[in-house]
């Protein structure tokens, strides 16, 4: 753990250093990418990420956005920003009035159902 001053670039060994999952070996025809902000425009990082065996994707300091309608390749970082705010919008998993992590855990597989379920019926 280290202090909230601390900048992100700062953590990128340590954070992919950390497995939750077992993620699959990268290959040559399937490698693993790393999508990163500005904030890791860093030769540093760019370093680090390769030495943990992904392919860095890193958005440039000054790099301009390209003109409206011009193509781009598709983003997947929205769909875990999105769900994060979908989760965000049950007042107990935002405010988080349990302590027990077992009961934390289960409020957030109930939500997760019922974002599901909102979906399905969506279509």
């Amino acid at each position: 753990m280290v202090g909230a001053n601390v900048h992100d670039s700062r953590l990128v060994s340590s954070t992919l250093a950390t497995t939750i999952f077992p993620r699959p070996a990268p290959t040559p025809d399937d490698p693993q990418h790393l999508c990163l902000d500005k904030g890791y425009d860093y030769a540093r990082v760019e370093i680090e990420v390769k030495d943990h065996g992904y392919l860095p994707h890193i958005r440039r300091i000054g790099e301009e956005k390209l003109a409206d309608g011009a193509k781009t390749p598709t983003a997947r970082r929205w769909v875990v920003e999105r769900t994060i705010a979908w989760l965000k919008g049950f007042r107990a998993i935002r405010t988080r009035y349990v302590c027990q992590m077992p009961n934390y855990l289960a409020l957030i597989h109930l939500a997760c159902a019922q974002i599901l379920f909102r979906k399905l019926q969506e279509t």
